[in-house]
Formats: C-alpha cells, sequence, structure tokens
C-alpha cells in the first residue's frame, strides 16, 4: 500500500489571474477575492490525482481537513486518514507548516502538494531533505524544481510509482522571488534550501553504453555514492551479493561475497557475521547503517541469503538506517514487480511496505515500491 502525504494551498494562484502577481499574505488573497478571483488549486491538484483513479485500492492518503485536502479526496472517492489538526479559516502558511510537521512524522512514501513557491518555501521550511516530495504546480510564481511541468505531469511521475515504473529521485532547489519586488517589475529570486523530489525520466545516463548499462562502471558509480556518505566513528554493516561486494573493493577491503561484514572507519572490524554477532556490535555503537542489495529476478532485499537481518536487527536499525544498492537493468529485469520484505515477521512486513529508495549510481537514485 503506497502512503501519499497530500496537501492543498487553497489559496495558490489565486492572485495571477487579477494582476497581483502572487498571492502571498492574507491581504492579498483578500484583494484578490475583491477582485473577483476565484480559487483553482483543488482543481489543479484533480488533475493529477485523476490519473490514480484506476489504483484507488493500493493507496491511502495522509492528508489535512477541509479544503487543503479532505474535501477533494472526498469527492474522488480516495481513501485517508487525517491528521490530528484543525486549520484555520481560511487557512494561512502557518497551517500549511503545522500540517507538515504532522505528516512528516507519519513519513509517508512521498509527500504531494498543490501549491506554488511559497507553499514549496513552507514545507522546504519543516522537511528539508527528509521525506521524498513532488508538487503539483498551481501557483502564480513557479521557479522552484520541485513541481511537475503541469498538472496532469505530476500525475504521470504518481502513476508511474504506483505502476512499479522506475521513478527518479533527485535533489531540487526551492526558490522564490520578492512577490513586492516583482510588482514593482523587479526580480529579486533567491534560493531557500533543496528538497528530494520524485521524478520520470533520465533512467540511465553517464554510464549507457550501447543502450545498456554497463556493469562495471555502474557498480563503480554505486560504491562512490555510499562511500561518501560513510562518517567516521560508524558502523556500517555489508550484506551479501556483488553489489556490496564491489563497495568494499572500492575501499580495498576483503570481503564475505555471500555473508555480512562490518566496516568502521573504512576498515572490516569483523567478518561474515552472525544474527548474534550483529546484534552485540549494535549495542557496542551508537550509529550504524547497513547496506544491502536487491536479489535479481526475486526482488528481495531481506528474507533470502541475508536472515542475519532478523527482525530484532531490522527494528534496531530502523528502515531509515538502510542503503538499498542495485543496478536499474535489475529493476527493469522485475518487470514492474515490487521489491519485497520476507523478515518472517509480519507486522514488521507491514510497517516497512510501501516504498523503498534504491541507489543506482552516483548521486542517482529511485524509488521503488516495496511489499
Amino acid at each position: 500500500m503506497l502512503t501519499l502525504g497530500f496537501i492543498i494551498n487553497p489559496f495558490a494562484g489565486i492572485g495571477g489571474a487579477v494582476g497581483l502577481k502572487g498571492s502571498d499574505g492574507p491581504e492579498i488573497v483578500k484583494e484578490a477575492f475583491r477582485r473577483g478571483a476565484t480559487q483553482r488549486a483543488s482543481d489543479r491538484a484533480r488533475v493529477a490525482l485523476e490519473l490514480l483513479c484506476p489504483y484507488a485500492d493500493q493507496i491511502q492518503f495522509l492528508s489535512c481537513p477541509g479544503d487543503m485536502g479532505q474535501a477533494l479526496l472526498d469527492e474522488m472517492n480516495f481513501r485517508y486518514h487525517l491528521v490530528d489538526f484543525e486549520p484555520a479559516t481560511p487557512s494561512t502558511a502557518a497551517d500549511t507548516i503545522t500540517a507538515v510537521q504532522h505528516i512528516a512524522e507519519a513519513k509517508p512514501d512521498v509527500l504531494v502538494f498543490a501549491g506554488g513557491d511559497g507553499t514549496a518555501r513552507d514545507i522546504c521550511s519543516v522537511v528539508g531533505d527528509r521525506v521524498p516530495v513532488l508538487g503539483i504546480p498551481a501557483g502564480v510564481k513557479i521557479h522552484s524544481g520541485v513541481y511537475g511541468i503541469s498538472p496532469s505531469a505530476s500525475g504521470e511521475v504518481l502513476q508511474r510509482l504506483v505502476q512499479g515504473q522506475l521513478v527518479d529521485i533527485r535533489e531540487a532547489e526551492v526558490r522564490d522571488l520578492d512577490e513586492d519586488a516583482f510588482r514593482e517589475d523587479q526580480v529579486r529570486a533567491r534560493q531557500y534550501g533543496e528538497m528530494r523530489v520524485v521524478q520520470s525520466g533520465h533512467f540511465v545516463q553517464s554510464v549507457k553504453q550501447g543502450g545498456t548499462e554497463s556493469e562495471e562502471l555502474v557498480l563503480a558509480d554505486i560504491a562512490a555514492h555510499v562511500i561518501e556518505e560513510m562518517e567516521p566513528g560508524v558502523l556500517y554493516l555489508f550484506g551479501s551479493g556483488k553489489t556490496t561486494q564491489a563497495i568494499l573493493d572500492e575501499l580495498h577491503l576483503k570481503s564475505t561475497l555471500l555473508g555480512v561484514d562490518a566496516v568502521v572507519d573504512e576498515q572490516v572490524i569483523a567478518s561474515d557475521l552472525s544474527e548474534s554477532d550483529i546484534w552485540a556490535l549494535l549495542q557496542e555503537y551508537e550509529e550504524a547503517y547497513a547496506v544491502v542489495s536487491v536479489m535479481g529476478g526475486q526482488g528481495h532485499i531481506f528474507g533470502r541469503g541475508n536472515q542475519q537481518f532478523s527482525p530484532r536487527i531490522l527494528t534496531a536499525l530502523g528502515k531509515e538506517h538502510f542503503y538499498v544498492v542495485t543496478t536499474k537493468t535489475k529493476l527493469v529485469g522485475l518487470e514492474g514487480r515490487p521489491l519485497v520484505i520476507d523478515s518472517s515477521d509480519v507486522e514488521l512486513d507491514r510497517r516497512w511496505a510501501g516504498t523503498q529508495t534504491v541507489i543506482t549510481g552516483y548521486h542517482d537514485q529511485v524509488v521503488y515500491p516495496l511489499i
């Protein structure tokens, strides 16, 4: 079941048609209504969500009361849960921030929002790069790279995700204009941060040879990404497989192809670990991560060949402390089938199901369904 956070800024874009060059702030909203403006953000969000209607039984939304999300989801008969807060009437930027705080705590697979650059700023101020996002463009100013090129384009990205197709996840800038200066015909833009954005396309880039991936180059790129992420004094547990072995090869370390090895400060401290060995190390180190690969053809990330990662190990580490690595060729070879977790703990498997970020190259990641 895919969980999508969902927020609408009901007043996004309201000032555009009446010549106000923006919609930020309650006074601008009042003036827009005085000039006869109508709200359009919900209509643009509807265009995106219409593409998900055939998959309604595979999706649940986590959203906000009233016209910040609930009203549209009711109209379209989507399944949803509401966050525990009541926005003001009319809602404000502070309500957006509060809503995002509640939704982010639940760790949705993707946070979807309809708005403009001001909305993106508010959301970025809360989630940063912690939660994958996708914007549905509904504002007057769309300078941020976190939005689809159109509402239907945003819907197509989400549709691909539900279908099990490859969907990239990349960092994109959140930018906004000074609206007061803009109304005086002065363009003053600045960057307010970056968010991780799900997007389609560009599945095979610099490692492309003759239309297919060069495995050797891809593995080197994956290794470079993981090594760049590694921090001093942190425990890293490398699972079995050629992809994880390639990372240790890049560090010039001896590895156990079909076992679990422990690395700290780019040195192997223990090899071919048992479940109890891993548990003992977790008691010793304050911070730990695991690096696991995808079983080609089957899609398992746990439960096949790495039973050392037992339910108590998985629980102790937490889903956010796992790097999943594989090539895009292997993901394409799954032919739309999801990744699989089979930990022998049904409740744990259920909690972790949804989507999984997968490292597929250097600064190249995709988000992929996990059941």
